[in-house]
Parts: C-alpha cells; sequence; structure tokens
C-alpha cells in the first residue's frame, strides 16, 4: 500500500481497551502530523476521550451504523481506522466496509504473548489474522535475516488491578451517565448495571480469593499426582464465541471432561484454571462438578481461580483448551497441547490432533524447535512490548506501536521486506 504523508491521513477511533491507552495513542499520532477523530457508542467511551472537538458521539439506532460510517470516510476524508477487536457488530461492520473500500485497518487485542505483550495488526486479529494462514516454513524465511535472539516473557501480569479498575469505571459511567445514548446497545449479553457489579464484586473479592487460590494451588502442587490443565476462557470472550464450535462454555466442559473420564490413567487427575477476569456470570464451577460426577470422577477434578500460570503449568503433563492465549506458555515449555476453536498458533509441528481421549492416555508432545520459531517471529513482528492498562505499559506499547502505524507495511510485511523498525528486547522481571 502505497504511504501517504502523515498530514494527509485521518485516523478514525472506534472502540478500545477500558482507559486512556486510545486518547493517548491519538495524541502521539497528532504529534506526528496526523489528523484524528474519535467515534463514541456511549459515555464510557466519551469518559476516556480529552478532546470533545474530535469526538464524534453516535447516538442512532445500531442499524444506522453501517451508512453512518461510510458518510464519515467520506465527509472526513478517513484514511484508516482504529479498533480494538474485531468481532463486535460494530466493529466488524467497519472492517468489511474499510476493506472494501481500501483504508488501513488497525487492530488491537491482548497479546498473543501476554502478558507483557499487545497485539497490533492490519485486517483482523485472533481468527480473521493473517497469521491463521502462514505457515512455520514462510515464517522461518522471514526470519533468516534477523539475527538478534527474542527475549524471555516476564513471569506477572503487571497490571490486573489496573483492567479491573478501569472495566468497572467504564461501565459506570455507561451505568449512571449515558442519558445522550438512548440507542446504545452493549456487546455483551447481559445488561450494563450487572456488568458494572460483576466488575465491582471482583475488585472487592480480590482478597479473599487470592487466599483461596493459594491453598487450591497448592493442594494441587503437593498431591502427589500426576494432572493435566485445561485452561478456561471468558464464556462472552470474543475469541470463544467467534473462533469456535461450541454454543456454550458447558458444551466444551461436558467434551473434556467426558474424554479424560475415556482415556486418561485412573491415577491422573484434571484441573480447570479460570481466566484472571472470570467474575461468576456463568456457572463455571458448578457445571465441572456436577459433569465430573455423573462420570464418577469427581475427586479427581479440580478447579482453581486466576492467578499465576507458570508454577502450575511446570508440573502438569498435558493442557486443553478452546483458543486460549496462555497455550502459549503450553507451547514454550514444550508440553502437549490440544485445541477445539481456531487459533494463531494452531500449528501441525506443535498442536496435537489426537482424539480427546487419545490424547490423555498419550499425548504427543509438540516439535519444540518449530514453536521457538513461531514464538520469535511473532515477537519480531505483531508483539509490541508493554500493556495497555497501567501507565508504564502504555508508555512501552506507545514507543513502538505508533511507528508501526505510519509504516506502508503491516507488521508481518515490514519483517519481510527489511523495513521493521528495531524492536524493543525488554528485561525479563522475574
Amino acid at each position: 500500500m502505497t504511504q501517504l504523508p502523515n498530514s494527509d491521513r485521518t485516523f478514525l477511533f472506534l472502540q478500545g481497551p477500558h482507559g486512556p491507552f486510545f486518547a493517548r495513542l491519538a495524541e502521539m499520532l497528532c504529534h506526528a502530523g496526523a489528523k484524528v477523530l474519535r467515534v463514541g457508542f456511549n459515555a464510557g467511551d466519551a469518559a476516556f476521550w480529552r478532546d470533545s472537538a474530535t469526538y464524534i458521539p453516535f447516538d442512532k439506532p445500531q442499524a444506522d451504523w453501517p451508512d453512518t460510517f461510510r458518510s464519515l470516510i467520506e465527509e472526513r476524508k478517513v484514511t484508516d481506522i482504529v479498533l480494538y477487536g474485531d468481532v463486535r457488530s460494530i466493529h466488524a461492520s467497519a472492517v468489511e466496509i474499510a476493506n472494501a473500500q481500501g483504508l488501513n485497518v488497525h487492530v488491537f487485542e491482548e497479546g498473543y504473548m501476554r502478558p507483557y505483550w499487545i497485539t497490533y495488526e492490519r485486517g483482523g486479529s485472533n481468527g480473521h489474522s493473517r497469521l491463521m494462514e502462514m505457515t512455520v516454513k514462510e515464517m522461518r524465511e522471514a526470519l533468516a535475516g534477523v539475527d538478534q535472539d527474542a527475549p524471555l516473557p516476564p513471569a506477572k501480569w503487571g497490571d490486573m488491578r489496573q483492567h479491573v479498575f478501569y472495566g468497572a469505571l467504564y461501565h459506570w459511567h455507561v451505568m449512571f451517565r449515558n442519558g445522550a445514548y438512548r440507542n446504545f446497545r452493549a456487546h455483551r449479553d447481559i445488561p450494563v448495571a450487572h456488568e458494572f457489579r460483576l466488575y465491582v464484586r471482583r475488585l472487592l473479592l480480590m482478597p479473599a480469593q487470592w487466599l483461596e487460590r493459594v491453598i487450591a494451588t497448592a493442594r494441587v502442587r503437593r498431591g502427589g499426582f500426576p494432572y493435566h490443565v485445561v485452561l478456561l476462557q471468558l464464556a462472552h470472550d470474543s475469541s470463544f464465541q467467534a473462533h469456535s464450535s461450541f454454543d456454550c462454555m458447558r458444551d466444551f466442559l461436558e467434551t473434556v471432561i467426558d474424554g479424560f473420564a475415556k482415556g486418561a490413567p485412573r491415577h491422573h487427575h484434571l484441573v480447570f484454571k479460570a481466566h484472571p477476569l472470570e467474575d461468576g456470570r456463568v456457572p463455571v464451577r458448578a457445571d465441572i462438578r456436577a459433569l465430573a460426577k455423573e462420570r464418577g470422577i469427581e475427586d479427581r477434578v479440580h478447579y482453581l481461580r486466576g492467578g499465576k500460570l507458570a508454577a502450575l503449568l511446570n508440573d502438569a503433563r498435558s493442557a486443553v483448551t478452546v483458543n486460549s492465549t496462555a497455550a502459549q506458555q503450553v507451547l514454550w515449555r514444550g508440553m502437549a497441547l490440544r485445541v477445539f476453536g481456531r487459533a494463531v498458533y494452531d500449528k501441525p509441528e506443535f498442536v496435537s490432533t489426537q482424539p480427546l481421549p487419545e490424547f490423555y492416555a498419550q499425548p504427543t508432545r509438540p516439535d519444540l524447535r518449530a514453536y521457538k520459531d513461531y514464538r520469535r517471529y511473532l515477537l519480531e513482528t505483531s508483539q509490541v512490548g508493554g500493556g495497555f492498562y497501567s501507565a508504564q505499559g502504555r508508555r512501552q506499547v506507545l514507543r513502538q506501536v505508533v511507528d508501526m502505524m505510519l509504516m506502508a507495511d503491516d507488521p508481518y510485511d515490514a519483517l519481510l521486506h527489511g523495513t521493521a523498525a528495531p524492536r524493543q528486547h525488554l528485561r525479563v522481571v522475574h
């Protein structure tokens, strides 16, 4: 794609991660000479955007959004759109229109190598990412000119508290200050007030749940039994809903527990690891308990709330997931992995295709060399050091990603063509 002068580019921001990240990113693009606009769909969007002169409220019925978006592109001479996640309906329709008109589509997501990286791609992410069609052989060829080792990931999330705080604050604004957005409909399937209460409850229960998690994790690690891990996701997460074949979380739980009961040696145990942001809106724990009891294996099945994954994986035999990014930690350790959804890491070199009972009986291990090349490729392209929610994390992302957005090449083509900027090689935090 031909690169326009920065002064001829207009970046239209849609919905972003909770908090000030998009506002700070827009400021940096303005400093580079570009123009920025922001469409807000609710009071939470407005609360985190500092410049009212560039803010455009959308308060019409959602059915009017595609036509409104087309008009904005034409009237404001938009060249680029910026969004967080590409599957919610307002984003999906915007991406389709923007691609048809030849606009740059900048997609942010949580890091494929989280916790200390975020994802930046063009066109789409997760199941819509260009990575889905790439082979490990192609990645190795693109890496031929790179001679610097990729960094190791720090063993901590770093900004989980800020993530929960900004989520609660965002939903507070939507719940109490949304009078100007009467037609707003959340992309979640629960009322905004309920979502706000879940965020607040999560904040208040953090200390008690930390203690419960420590005790439960110690019980598993000191149990002396071989165990397999199931990496759970949020049932309302876009990756689970848009890129898996399961209608609901219970269907996935039943598949896993049934496969384990049929195939695993009788002295092996199964450990379900909840997502760090699990808030109880779906009765995952109760479903696990009921399904395990039906198959007579309730004494071999465990449930752990959130927390750090590294220590749990160090002693595990294998892992199963739909398409959680936490599976990258599994592969990095050379552990057997089985996935049930569309995932950017689902490559035949390192992800098992065995039927689940056979997998639990004798899982095949990944080609660790192939995975290391894949991981290195991601860290040289779409994975940007930092995070969305903490001030330190935002600073680290902005040091790198603004230049990436202004380039003609997307991160993958930039590496292939030799136009990629030097990467940040982050210090490992133990």
